[in-house]
């Protein structure tokens, strides 16, 4: 990869939450691709790594452009664990406390200040469009720390061109929000960043935008608005995480998965018509796929499931040592959970040893939602807002007027992701159990494992893919 180029061929995707780390980012774009880090929860990453004392996190906070807020964070939660169990966080609202707004600014610029320490390489963000609430305040925390790319799939992100030109230029800016049982099917929500910091000796760079989109339907779709993308990552369902629905009518195979056809196959020569940089994702971590993106007009691909559980990864060590070896005795398998995800997305989840893999194991966790970050906003009765999320407890989602049969087989991706890196709650000293979330690639891995080892590192991946070494 040459790194003078402006646009990197090689895309390290954001995965789960916080598996796409600020080491792994880093080290990818010390090696000239674009290096990611994942913003969903961040904020809960943040504060639990602040109460296990790891210090990188505090000492990043040092540049911060509110010295005090710094002060106040720290002293609520540096060290502050009771025992084994993590403080309760304050969960995403429309109406948040200054202090969450201003944790969560200070959380993502955390994330992309450490992803850019010590190189002089691109370093972008990865969003969910689906997860709404927390966008704004997490995109101006990057761009506080000077993110060179913003990410964001899961939805129709066409807001979010025109939202970074107005945080470039210090301005507020508002989201719309989806809104349930209501007459209105959105509601706005706005943040001024000026509300809560002195913005005037600072300068605002204004990162690229790409948009992950799965059709030329929708790509178009985005191009139609005043502001638009800079570029699109167009991902296939075979990638990790989140995926689009199938188009047309819903099938499902023998195991329970959600089937794509003929709708669903993506218009190359489309993309390539409409004149603007993209990159594919889902399914290229080999050299050989790498080469076929190329063939066809991609300015390169964006990988995911390869450098999951490298060892620059956020997932734990404990997962990656299981996982490989799992990989290594060719008994991993990833499948396509349509009803996982309290989202309604198609959601992929590995088999591994010992996580929240299958329903059985699932079933035995006690129903709670602490964390909040895949509820839904609705309008009560009375008119005001509510949150409710299908997969807490039946029947409190029953009673804020959910339909029950969104409930059945629902997973808390919140608590099984962030287990998943190290930092899992504690419930009379019982850990949450974690949920790990790969591509379809996630069995190939085996390719970066040199022979004797049962590890490999980031540069590994990007030797074969780039240089089939």
């Amino acid at each position: 990869m040459n790194k003078k180029y402006s646009k990197p061929t090689l895309i390290q995707g954001g995965m789960g939450i916080g598996v796409s780390s600020h080491q792994l980012a880093n080290t990818v774009s010390r090696e000239g691709g674009l290096g990611v880090v994942s913003l969903t929860a961040v904020t809960v990453s943040f504060l639990r790594r602040l109460m296990d004392k790891e210090e990188d996190y505090l000492n990043a906070c040092e540049g911060f452009i509110d010295p005090e807020f710094v002060k106040e964070v720290t002293l609520k939660y540096y060290g502050m664990k009771n025992n084994e169990a993590y403080q309760m966080i304050e969960m995403p609202s429309l109406n948040p406390s200054a202090f969450f707004l201003k944790a969560m600014v200070l959380s993502s610029y955390v994330e992309v200040s450490l992803a850019k320490k010590g190189h002089n390489g691109v370093i972008g963000i990865n969003m969910l469009e689906k997860i709404q609430i927390p966008t704004l305040p997490l995109l101006f925390g990057a761009m506080l720390a000077g993110v060179d790319y913003v990410i964001m799939g899961a939805g129709i992100p066409i807001r979010m061109p025109q939202i970074i030109d107005q945080f470039s230029n210090k301005e507020k800016a508002n989201y719309l929000v989806k809104l349930n049982d209501s007459s209105q099917p959105q509601v706005t929500y706005e943040f001024d960043p000026n509300d809560l910091f002195d913005l005037e000796p600072i300068e605002i760079k204004k990162p690229k935008f790409l948009a992950v989109v799965s059709s030329l339907t929708l790509a178009n779709y985005l191009l139609k608005a005043t502001h638009k993308p800079d570029g699109f990552i167009i991902e296939l369902p075979t990638a990790g995480g989140h995926n689009a629905r199938p188009r047309g009518e819903l099938v499902f195979d023998e195991t329970g998965e959600p089937v794509y056809g003929k709708k669903d196959e993506i218009d190359f020569e489309g993309f390539r018509k409409l004149g603007y940089d993209f990159w594919l994702a889902g399914g290229f971590g080999s050299h050989e796929k790498y080469k076929e993106a190329l063939s066809l007009g991609a300015v390169g691909i964006q990988v995911g499931s390869a450098f999951a559980f490298c060892e620059e990864s956020g997932f734990t060590k404990e997962i990656k040592e299981q996982v490989i070896k799992q990989v290594l005795e060719d008994n991993l398998t990833v499948k396509t959970d349509f009803l996982a995800s309290p989202t309604g997305f198609p959601f992929k989840v590995a088999d591994v040893l010992g996580s929240l893999h299958d329903d059985e194991s699932y079933q035995k966790r006690k129903r709670i939602c602490d964390l909040g970050y895949l509820r839904e906003a609705y309008e009560k009765p009375d008119g005001k807002i509510g949150y409710r999320c299908p997969s807490e407890p039946v029947e409190d989602y029953v009673r804020k007027g959910g339909n029950i049969e969104d409930t059945v087989g629902r997973k808390c991706l919140c608590n099984g992701l962030v287990s998943a890196i190290g930092v899992a709650q504690s419930r009379a000293s019982i850990k949450e159990k974690s949920i790990v979330t790969a591509g379809n690639d996630a069995i190939f891995i085996k390719r970066f494992i040199k022979p004797g080892n049962k590890h490999y590192q980031a540069i590994d991946v990007i030797n074969h893919i780039l240089y089939n070494k």
